[in-house]
Parts: structure tokens; sequence; C-alpha cells
């Protein structure tokens, strides 16, 4: 069993445990089809024999409410925005999370703090300062990325008819046409989300495959990761050895970038 790890100095009021269980972030932007693949991945570990919940974004009972209407209403800058969710995932944290991994559990999380800074970036915020406010975050375990290009991401999304005002960029000022500001805005969070691929190992999966294909590698990828840290019948984790895959522990240390 090892010991849970943080991006910074974790919440104050958390003492540092051994975790039992196993949090597995699912990584990418909207249209990628990780709501999907977490309930598939969900019913699988299940059969497996591991007790599963999921999490994410703005699903606090504190917090989401006020950050769904804060929305509607467009009415608060990026800055007050990044807090809101930072709360909304410390309230997660805290409630669900913590307590999950503690009792041994499998946690999915349908996006995590990588996001958050790859959207805070690209609308402005300091990088280091965004990647401080989230400090108290776990590291995962596993990072799943559903990695997309931009061609394939506008074949899937306009399609819907209706672009979402955020998700478009549209707060940004990128361009009066919202198909326009969609392929900048998301643009500029591919390239986040790579960079933090690159520099943190994450798993990266084409999600260009079809759901089965991209859950058949994402079972294999657990498998061997399950495999590695010697998962015992009650699901806890003992340490892999020399053989550590490579650990986003340094999210928080100063770049000159």
């Amino acid at each position: 069993m090892t010991p849970l790890q943080f991006f910074g100095e974790g919440l104050p009021y958390i003492e540092p445990f051994d975790c039992p269980g196993l949090l597995i972030t699912i990584e990418g932007t909207d249209g990628v089809g990780r709501t999907t693949q977490v309930a598939l991945l969900r019913e699988w570990l299940e059969v497996q024999g591991f007790g599963v919940i999921e999490t994410g974004w703005t699903r606090s009972q504190l917090i989401g409410r006020t950050i769904s209407q804060a929305k509607e209403g467009r009415l608060l800058n990026p800055l007050t925005y990044s807090l809101l969710y930072a709360a909304d995932f410390a309230d997660r944290l805290e409630k669900e999370i913590i307590p999950a991994l503690r009792s041994g559990f499998v946690v999915l999380a349908d996006r995590y703090v990588f996001t958050a800074i790859a959207r805070d970036v690209a609308r402005g915020l300091d990088r280091q300062w965004v990647r401080d406010l989230f400090g108290f975050a776990p590291v995962p375990h596993l990072v799943l990325y559903l990695k997309i290009d931009i061609v394939e991401l506008i074949r899937r999304v306009i399609p819907r008819g209706v672009i979402d005002y955020f998700e478009s960029g549209m707060d940004l000022g990128l361009g009066a046409d919202p198909y326009d500001s969609f392929k900048k805005y998301q643009t500029m969070l591919l390239r986040e989300y790579q960079k933090m691929a690159d520099e943190f190992g994450f798993h990266v999966v084409n999600a260009r495959w079809k759901p089965e294909r991209i859950h058949m590698r994402l079972r294999e990828i657990v498998t061997e990761f399950i495999r590695q840290r010697k998962f015992s019948e009650w699901g806890r984790v003992a340490p892999s050895g020399p053989d550590e895959p490579k650990s986003p522990g340094g999210l928080f240390t100063r770049s000159a970038g």
C-alpha cells in the first residue's frame, strides 16, 4: 500500500494516509466520448469485483448549482470562475474522493485538474497561479487522455447545431462567429492538453477510434497498471518497484515557461 501523494500541500485538515484505492482520471475536451468511456470502464471494473464511484466537474452539491447559474448569466470573469471550480473540486475531494480512496474504491474522475489548468491558461490566467491554486489535488494513479485533432472535433460537434458559449470561447472575444471562435479556442485547449500529456506522462488514446476499440485499450492500460501494482483480493495497492509509471508529481515545480 502506498501513501496518497498530492501535487502541493494537500488539504491542511486531511492527514496523509496509505491509499488502498485507485484514482483514475479521464481527460479530454468535450466531444471525445469521455462520458461513454467512464460508463464502460465502470461497468467493466465492477464486473472485476472493484467498488467504483464516479466524480466530475460541477457535481458538488455545495457549489455545482452556483457555477451553473453563474455560467447561465455570464456573470463572472475567468479568475472568479477558476476559484469556483477549485471550490467545487475541494468539496468533492473532501466528501467523495478521499473517503472512497480510504475505503479501497476505484474513483473514476470525468476530467480532473488538468482540464481546469488547460481552460484557465487558455483564458489568460497565469499558468503557475492556476497550478498553485489546485495544489491540494491528489496525484492520480492513472491519467487516460482521449486525444483528438481539431478537424475531427469540429466534425463531431458542429452537427449538434448549438455550440456552448464557453466551450466555443466566446467570452474571450476570439471572433464574432461562434464556429470560428470554437475552432480557435479548442485549438488552444488541445495545445495545453498536449503540453501536459508530454510533461506528466498521460496514457494517450486515439479518440478517433470507435468507442469499443477505445474501451478495449483503456482496459489494457488499467489491467497492466493493476498487475504492476499487485492489487490483492481486497483491492489494496502495493508498491510497483522500479517499473513505476511516470508520475505527474512535479506539477508545481517552477519552470522558465
